[in-house]
């Protein structure tokens, strides 16, 4: 049998490719991320001190200060004149630029309005400044 000889060095041509070194090299990133992830979130560990103040007392008469819908607006259930806020204010709180304004407004007044009206409380001098809504409100 001659002509059985085989000639071994011809090798077929494979036309898939192989995945392996990809599935490899995606395994060890996926290794890498994985260890990597926790160790990127900062999670500092800090023992507060407990805290023995008193909490703060309500004020018997708060001072509420209303933006309506027209935007005017009212200092209790007083109207305030156009540019008289830090007069009425001054007079309400007898000067006390530490007392904290209740400020609420109405949900059809525009931001830009809210802001102007707090500005203004600012340029008056009252920084503590609280603003009230509802509770269980629509989001």
């Amino acid at each position: 049998m001659a002509g059985g000889i085989r000639d071994d060095d011809d090798l077929e041509e494979s036309h898939e490719i192989n995945v392996t070194p990809f599935i490899d090299v995606m395994l060890v990133l996926l290794i890498i991320f994985m260890v990597a992830a926790p160790i990127s979130t900062v999670d500092v560990a800090v023992d507060l001190p407990s805290s023995n103040a008193a909490p703060q007392q309500r004020p018997q008469e708060p001072v509420y200060l209303t933006v309506q819908q027209d935007l005017t607006l009212n200092l209790g259930n007083a109207p305030v004149p156009a540019g008289a806020l830090a007069a009425t204010l001054d007079g309400r709180t007898g000067g006390d630029k530490e007392q904290r304004i209740f400020l609420r407004a109405d949900e059809a007044v525009p931001y830009g309005q809210l802001m102007g009206v707090m500005n203004q409380l600012r340029d008056a001098g009252y920084l503590k400044v609280a603003l009230v809504g509802l509770e269980g409100g629509a989001p």
